[in-house]
């Protein structure tokens, strides 16, 4: 396990990127990395975006497994759990659409304070 605390600042992603691709490198997963990258960059945004208060930061925690499973998990402090909106709800972009149609698993866990968001590859 690695992880590593972000501060809220939209600068932040490519750091978060950076961060996994190097993990994934060290840990010598070379399958799939640009799916994983992307929905790095879509936990981190949604992360800044609905779930870190002023002040506050989200945390990236990534899993290697011996299954060759990798976990990605962003812990924020915001209040509510994250899922996809109806087509009607919608303010912004599609992120957890896109985290759905490319891990093979994800969710969302309560936390005090917060929620984590994660998802999985096999």
């Amino acid at each position: 396990m690695r992880d590593r605390l972000y501060l809220r600042s939209p600068r932040t992603i490519a750091a978060a990127r950076q961060f996994t691709r190097d993990t994934l490198r060290a840990w010598g997963v070379p399958a799939r990395q640009d799916d994983m990258l992307l929905c790095v960059s879509e936990l981190a945004t949604n992360a800044l975006r609905h779930g870190v208060p002023p002040g506050r930061g989200y945390l990236l925690r990534l899993f290697g497994f011996e299954d060759a499973t990798v976990r990605i998990e962003v812990h924020d402090s915001g209040p509510g759990l994250s899922r996809i909106a109806a087509r009607e709800e919608r303010e912004g972009g599609r992120g957890l659409d896109l985290v759905a149609a490319l891990a093979d698993a994800w969710g969302v866990l309560p936390r005090a304070p917060g929620k984590v968001v994660w998802c999985e590859f096999r």
